[in-house]
């Protein structure tokens, strides 16, 4: 309501984009329609976020910026606000009436090597009966785009180390122009459950580019000498045998000793 005209005829052409920080922003940016010749836009459209993690609800900030779209020049910025995730509570819905502010600058100082490429949807079973660990790839969300158009043709690689024989390596099919692939493919390791400890999983994303070398886009490491959220995922997977374990995961531009290539 009673947004700042931004063109010559006292209007504006506003949209909204939003931001989750920190994080690589193109990698996490949302943003509605745009909505012409008007101060007092109602959108009603929702935008998702999949993959949100407990951490996340703790550690960011949604960034709401409104916009105004120009045909010849750079959009313009109108207002922002900034909401801690931490004000929400699960499964409620929370309605906030806040006034716009100019632009606040983006915290510069956070560890770029952990830069934030994506996350990664991830299942982990040990079957008893086919003595084996099940891998389920089943989707990613929000990654970094690659590709001049702003989108990424991703796969998946998984490697299960040690591995002297090279034989671990698993590959999903690649997605076209999609920054959030469903690739819902499954494999198997066939392993004593307590030589399981001591494997890690290394799990990579890759942008697939035909006549050139694939880009990484982002990797996460699940095992026994992983912290927080990829730690417990290995060892609730150990504990449970026979049940099905998803976690969302965030897939990160470092991984220990990993070959960056493809």
């Amino acid at each position: 309501q009673g947004l700042k005209p931004m063109d010559h005829n006292g209007l504006a052409d506003p949209y909204v984009k939003l931001h989750l920080l920190p994080g690589a922003s193109k990698a996490n940016k949302l943003r509605t329609k745009t909505l012409r010749n008007t101060l007092n836009p109602t959108w009603n459209e929702t935008l998702t976020y999949y993959g949100i993690t407990d951490e996340d609800m703790i550690r960011k900030t949604l960034r709401i910026s409104v916009c105004d779209e120009d045909k010849f020049r750079h959009n313009e910025f109108i207002g922002e606000t900034r909401i801690p995730l931490k004000k929400l509570k699960p499964n409620q819905t929370k309605n906030f009436n806040i006034c716009l502010e100019k632009q606040l600058p983006i915290d510069k100082t956070e560890d770029k090597s952990l830069e934030e490429r994506g996350r990664i949807l991830i299942s982990l079973k040990y079957s008893s009966q086919k003595q084996g660990l099940l891998v389920g790839i089943i989707r990613c969300a929000h990654l970094a785009a690659m590709d001049a158009n702003g989108y990424s043709d991703p796969y998946v690689k998984i490697y299960l180390k040690p591995d002297e024989d090279k034989k671990s390596k698993h590959k999903t099919a690649v997605k076209k122009k999609t920054l959030n692939p469903e690739f819902n493919e499954e494999f198997f390791y066939e392993i004593k459950h307590g030589d399981l400890a001591k494997k890690t999983l290394e799990v990579t994303v890759w942008d697939y580019d035909i006549g050139k070398s694939n880009d990484f886009i982002g990797g996460v490491v699940l095992g026994i000498n992983a912290k927080g959220e990829r730690l417990k995922h290995w060892f609730d997977c150990l504990k449970n045998k026979d049940k099905k374990i998803e976690r969302w995961h965030t897939l990160t531009n470092e991984l220990p000793g990993a070959v960056l290539s493809d």
